[in-house]
């Protein structure tokens, strides 16, 4: 019904415009036109929201293509970037990457469930994406994490930064290192060290380019998921890459 309304009301401006030229337009006739379209519209209002539904389809395709198109054309960053942590198995033959903010409610229950797949499956890799998209303390507990590689203790923290209960912030994050056992003082000092700054800049560029806007979001193979994904659909994911074969990981 609702696609007759909208080739009716073509139907009526084609038929009015086919009787004019549109070089011979005067402003009488187009506003005849304006007059006709609107009051139609004001008759038929459910085609203003036909239209909004099938423009909002529309940007959500394209922007599902572009992540794609961008996926495929950085598919190394995205994958191999030097210098983003990884967990799991560093050997794997498919990889999750995720990208994610300690401040993130989401965030703190994909912890979990990224915990429970390395446990189900030892040949998956898990590359740690640090996207700091809520302020300071974010981005100071992300080059935090960073930098405790170097100490070996990266996924404790990581675990214990989203187990925190609140916000994570830099007074946060000193004591939750210092109780895990870090020197925060070394820690401090590599948390400057340009291989730190460049990475957290690297994938802001990278989500940017992928329209990955909030967190967390995922990574398989081709497949991108925005948004909390629960462990039943990584599982699947991770099975379906396998049984498909690996375009990137």
């Amino acid at each position: 019904m609702k696609f007759f309304q909208v080739f009716s009301l073509s139907a009526m401006v084609l038929s009015f415009s086919n009787n004019v030229n549109a070089a011979e337009l005067t402003d009488k006739n187009k506003a005849e036109i304006k007059a006709m379209v609107r009051e139609y519209l004001i008759e038929n209002p459910d085609i203003l929201k036909d239209m909004a539904v099938a423009l909002e389809a529309k940007e959500k395709r394209a922007e599902e293509e572009q992540r794609l198109a961008t996926l495929k054309d950085n598919a190394d960053i995205v994958f191999k970037l030097a210098g983003d942590p990884i967990t799991g198995n560093p050997k794997g033959n498919v990889t999750v990457v995720e990208f994610m903010d300690y401040n993130c409610g989401w965030c703190k229950r994909s912890v979990d469930e990224i915990a429970q797949l390395i446990k189900l499956d030892p040949n998956v890799r898990v590359v740690m994406k640090e996207f700091p998209i809520f302020g300071q303390g974010s981005e100071y507990a992300a080059r935090a994490a960073l930098a405790s590689v170097k100490q070996g203790k990266y996924w404790e923290l990581h675990q214990a930064m989203f187990k925190h209960e609140g916000q994570v912030t830099s007074e946060v994050v000193d004591q939750i290192a210092k109780d895990l056992g870090l020197d925060v003082a070394k820690l401090k000092a590599d948390m400057m060290l340009p291989e730190v700054l460049n990475n957290i800049t690297a994938n802001q560029e990278l989500a940017k380019a992928m329209t990955i806007n909030g967190t967390p979001a995922f990574v398989i193979d081709d497949g991108i998921e925005p948004g909390y994904v629960p462990l039943t659909r990584l599982v699947e994911r991770v099975a379906a890459v396998r049984a498909n074969g690996c375009k990137f990981c």
